[in-house]
């Protein structure tokens, strides 16, 4: 019988691979991990540093970067050290802070996508308000209310688990998250189940009913447009936003539901753990780069400006 603060180790599964695999699955993993770290500071310093996208979208777009920075950087530099040293212990403290980050992360991003979801009805449906509602005082609120919400539901979650007494040290998936977690008490976490499913249903039934109506409302007002430009323009940043949501929605609820299913498969699970952390912070800045036309506009000015500073700086050098 431990508790938190007697508990020192815990162990991650780790993948069953030669050391030929080990390797490949390093290289491959550290060229993703900088990869998905370049890509989203990239389109975070390209909307701060780029007068013409201080708008609403791109403001709330900008706090996307920072969540999936914050949900990759909780994963990978902690999965290529038990592929490096070959050793799958973490301990209790580190287990937890990891667990919370990349809880904080899908939840910050799902409430994210549904404020950018809200934004995009509140221009295409009521243009003639948006200044209104969407004013910067109200832009202030609403990106602060979605940290503090996702603050106040993830810090919720990991108290009710802290209360519990642990008896076990083997974690069932590569990285730690809450129901791995849950799953080393050895006392009765049924509070703590209860929270998870109201937690599921707030998190994933929440965003989708708002994507669901307001997007209906979109695209009712994208086919009555006599409109050809603005039409295709809306849809062409709609669509670059319901494929993102999708991706991060389908596989958080499947995987959140596979901890839930005894008869799950444990090797699918990890899988679909993996690539919540992995997909959604890879392909987030791509697809917003390519899909929406300013913003990929401004990237390449924002890089060929840097590019000519540094040349300037050689030269002079």
């Amino acid at each position: 019988m431990l508790n938190a603060s007697s508990l020192q180790y815990l162990r991650l599964e780790t993948l069953d691979l030669s050391s030929a695999q080990q390797y490949l699955t390093f290289t491959f993993s550290i060229i993703i991990y900088l990869l998905t770290v370049t890509f989203n500071m990239l389109v975070f310093m390209t909307i701060v540093f780029t007068k013409k996208l201080h708008k609403p979208m791109f403001l709330l777009l900008l706090n996307l970067p920072i969540s999936d920075t914050i949900g990759a950087t909780a994963f990978f530099p902690n999965f290529l050290s038990v592929i490096a040293t070959r050793s799958s212990l973490i301990t209790y403290q580190a287990c937890v802070t990891q667990a919370f980050m990349i809880h904080f992360y899908g939840t910050a991003s799902s409430l994210i996508l549904s404020a950018m979801a809200y934004d995009r009805y509140v221009a295409i449906c009521s243009p003639l308000q948006y200044n209104t509602v969407m004013s910067p005082h109200s832009l202030i609120r609403l990106v602060v209310a979605v940290w503090l919400v996702s603050l106040l539901l993830i810090g919720t979650l990991f108290i009710l688990l802290g209360r519990l007494t642990l008896c076990r040290r083997d974690i069932v998936d590569l990285y730690c998250n809450n129901p791995s977690l849950l799953k080393l008490a050895c006392e009765d976490t049924s509070v703590n189940n209860y929270y998870g499913l109201f937690f599921i249903v707030i998190l994933q039934g929440g965003p989708l009913l708002l994507i669901t109506v307001t997007y209906a409302q979109i695209l009712r007002t994208c086919v009555s447009s006599n409109s050809s430009s603005s039409r295709r323009k809306a849809l062409q940043t709609c669509g670059s936003h319901l494929v993102v949501f999708l991706i991060l929605e389908i596989n958080t609820l499947v995987t959140l539901l596979a901890h839930r299913i005894g008869s799950a498969s444990a090797v699918m699970r990890r899988f679909l753990g993996v690539s919540v952390v992995t997909f959604p912070p890879l392909l987030d800045p791509i697809l917003y780069g390519l899909k929406i036309t300013e913003l990929k506009e401004c990237i390449a000015m924002f890089l060929k400006k840097n590019f000519v500073k540094r040349k300037v700086r050689r030269n002079n050098g």
